[in-house]
């Protein structure tokens, strides 16, 4: 009898440090997905002021789009977490989107060869970090999944396993994904 208790002890002692171990490698992940995102937004906000310098040779006078553009780059910079870090990036998405508004009322910006090559390294960037978002997201429902799966859920909160955020979209993008293109001919 007393055998049999030793054993399910094990046994269920095992099972607990089999949940820890997966649950770390998972948080990990989780980890390594916002490390990305961070390598790809730091590369970001190393274009926009090169980028910014450009649009300023040609409008001057467009001093508080600029203005907004930096302010969102430097509120950007301070993000400390995903969910923060998601809010601010959304703030510079929308400067960004203004200052290339901008561009279209100044030909000679446009045809800018150092104007194009930043507005191409630019879009390269957005492409990598949209598919560093999607992995981020893709680890965080992994491991949230994995956190609140039987028998994890009885261990994950007393091993120090909360739940991870998932990148969102702003406020101000929601409108533009949830409206239908426009297509002209």
């Amino acid at each position: 009898m007393g055998l049999v208790i030793i054993g399910i002890v094990v046994f269920l002692g095992l099972i607990a440090i089999l949940i820890y171990n997966r649950l770390v490698g998972l948080r990990q992940n989780v980890r390594q997905g916002w490390a990305d995102i961070d390598a790809q937004l730091r590369q970001r906000h190393d274009l926009i002021p090169n980028l910014v310098n450009t649009v300023q040779g040609y409008a001057t006078h467009e001093k508080s789009t600029l203005d907004a553009v930096i302010s969102a780059r430097n509120s950007a910079l301070g993000a400390a977490n995903p969910a923060a870090a998601a809010a601010a990036e959304n703030g510079l998405s929308g400067a960004l989107k203004s200052l290339f508004a901008l561009a279209e009322n100044y030909p000679d910006l446009k045809a800018n060869q150092n104007f194009q090559t930043l507005q191409h390294e630019l879009a390269d960037v957005e492409d990598k970090l949209a598919a560093a978002r999607r992995a981020y997201n893709a680890v965080t429902a992994d491991y949230n999944g994995a956190r609140q799966a039987f028998p994890a859920v009885l261990f994950a909160s007393a091993f120090g396993f909360g739940e991870e955020k998932f990148w969102e979209l702003g406020a101000e993008e929601r409108p533009t994904i949830s409206a239908a293109p426009e297509v002209k001919f």
